[in-house]
């Protein structure tokens, strides 16, 4: 049986067994007239006063945005917010847009050109969260957590936050959008540490699917609710990023119907696990480096045995990415248990420990074998997996000594895959 998986921008055609099963979101009829759609949800918001009426002539605005890690679509999105904006009067040089990096790294001009058109980057403010930089960050209160929330200062200073983004599945958010566009996207590095700390990660509740209960998303909620003034428009996308959804409004109850809308779609349930699971990070974005196609692995992990295989198929044309603390927690601790040993001692803090701890816990439950044309057999090593050049053989391989029960995953973490039982 032939199948396309989502693999960097154009895809990957492979043969599996016939009775190999596969797994996919449902189709969701996509969204004719994007702007239209778009102007209607800002209108007719969700609990929410229509966003022509949160604004006027003298408000400062600040629109915020996803990064080049993300599917968002920027270009589409934006053009009809300012569009709305301007219409109600807010004069241009009172809008600033800010890209919501978390502690991502900053984005080069060209880049920025990419990500919001040459109409935006040259005729609007644009600037770059920076989560290191003390000066540019605002302390707005505790969490219940006991972690201090410190949030960006130009977003405070804004008499309207308007806070974009997608929704999809998220591997210990629960779903991403809403109000991860205030926690981790504008925090400082602080927050974001200890919002995704060794304790909060291994909460059985730090999973796909979960928001309710979920510490991790429970916290960026109290955080979000410590900004006053926030107007959410949030989007759901298909395969081919076209938009299936808009859902405006009140930062936590828009995002909620968003996330429910999502589910319909997304959701699937298993009787029992596969011996064998072949997966991806959704394509580009998502899958420019090793680092985020962890998101891949544990779309499959939940599914997989016990001592069984997954396969990821990522293009990984950024690597690791090299340099990164990623790539150098990984060589620190050299073993899946030497990374848990490592992050859970007291007082542990590390950019991309997160990543790092959930990749230890996947790599306990099952073998990884990955196919990557981006990353070297060395490259994948240092990860602690196995790298695969020949995937036909390779998935021969595994069915002789692992069994013949096997899961595709064409589009990786963009499904939600369960056990029935759970």
């Amino acid at each position: 049986m032939k199948i396309k998986m989502l693999y960097g921008k154009e895809g990957l055609d492979i043969q599996v067994p016939e009775d190999a099963t596969v797994l996919r979101t449902e189709k969701v009829k996509p969204i004719y007239d994007e702007k239209s759609a778009l102007i209607s949800a800002i209108m007719h918001p969700i609990q929410k006063a229509p966003l022509a009426k949160l604004v006027n002539a003298q408000s400062r605005v600040v629109i915020t945005h996803s990064d080049i890690t993300r599917a968002t679509p920027n270009r589409r999105i934006l053009p009809a917010i300012i569009q709305e904006l301007e219409d109600s009067g807010v004069q241009k040089q009172n809008i600033t847009l800010i890209n919501a990096l978390g502690t991502h790294r900053k984005q080069t001009p060209d880049e920025m050109r990419m990500l919001l058109g040459k109409n935006i980057f040259d005729n609007y403010r644009c600037i770059q969260h920076d989560a290191f930089n003390n000066s540019m960050l605002v302390n707005v209160g505790t969490s219940s957590f006991g972690n201090p929330i410190r949030i960006n200062k130009v977003l405070l200073e804004a008499d309207v936050k308007i806070l974009t983004g997608f929704i999809e599945p998220h591997f210990f958010a629960g779903f991403s959008g809403g109000p991860k566009a205030i926690l981790p996207a504008l925090a400082g590095y602080e927050s974001v540490y200890s919002n995704h700390s060794y304790h909060m990660i291994a909460h059985p509740n730090a999973r796909f699917n979960i928001t309710e209960d979920n510490p991790i998303w429970e916290e960026m909620r109290e955080a979000a609710n410590m900004i006053d003034n926030t107007f959410l428009v949030n989007v759901t996308l298909d395969e081919r990023h076209r938009i299936s959804g808009v859902f405006a409004g009140d930062v936590i109850e828009a995002h909620k119907a968003g996330c429910q809308f999502l589910r319909k779609s997304s959701q699937v349930e298993v009787e029992t696990p596969f011996d064998i699971a072949v997966t991806t990070n959704s394509g580009y974005p998502l899958d420019q480096n090793l680092y985020q196609c962890v998101k891949g692995l544990s779309a499959a992990q939940g599914i997989v045995r016990k001592d069984g295989a997954i396969m990821l198929l990522a293009r990984c044309e950024e690597g690791l990415p090299p340099n990164s603390s990623y790539s150098k927690l990984l060589e620190k601790a050299e073993t899946p248990e030497g990374i848990l040993n490592m992050l859970s001692k007291p007082g542990f803090m590390e950019p991309d420990a997160w990543q790092v701890q959930i990749q230890a816990r996947i790599l306990h439950h099952a073998e990884v074998h990955v196919f990557s044309e981006g990353l070297s057999d060395q490259e994948i090593t240092s990860a602690m997996m196995t790298p695969c050049r020949d995937i036909q053989g390779t998935l021969q391989n595994l069915i002789g000594h692992m069994g013949k029960r096997i899961c595709v995953i064409p589009e990786g973490p963009l499904v939600m895959a369960r056990l029935k039982q759970q």
